[in-house]
């Protein structure tokens, strides 16, 4: 990728308010995340298709208690965290409650779009980590299932 392009790319994030930005041009791949501080200087990760990463470490802080009591599930975008379907509604999902695999356990607002987030595991809520109404990032801790 052209250097030119890529400073183009790192001012945009530090200029922005996002904090993560992925492209991918062809074999090339470019990550710029943002860490600390808003005032805080992007970083540029490039990398070819074949040497990806296998994981990227989270974004979200998570509890080490919280790691120790079962699978953690982690928000797949970046926006707002709501239990309930509507304002007032019953939760998808409380502490203690049983779910299954595939069950929509609370929904995350991006771009005026409700996006349902389910389960990615069967088990027992442990432990719910955000605040509802509160923004995440990607890879944001959300849930602990036991």
């Amino acid at each position: 990728m052209d250097l030119r392009k890529l400073k183009k790319l790192i001012d945009l994030v530090e200029g922005s308010g996002i904090a993560e930005l992925e492209i991918t041009e062809g074999e090339e791949k470019v990550r710029i995340t943002r860490t600390g501080s808003p005032h805080a200087s992007a970083n540029a990760v490039v990398t070819s298709a074949a040497a990806l990463p296998a994981a990227a470490a989270p974004a979200g802080g998570e509890p080490e208690a919280a790691q120790s009591e079962g699978h953690v599930l982690k928000s797949p975008m970046v926006g707002t965290f709501y239990r309930a379907p509507a304002p007032g509604a019953k939760p998808f999902a409380d502490i203690g409650q049983t779910v299954s695999e595939g069950d929509t356990v609370c929904v995350i607002e991006a771009m005026k779009l409700l996006n349902e987030i389910e389960a990615d595991r069967s088990g027992v809520i442990k432990a719910i980590l955000v605040e509802n109404g509160q923004p995440v990032e990607y890879g944001h801790a959300l849930m602990v299932i036991g």
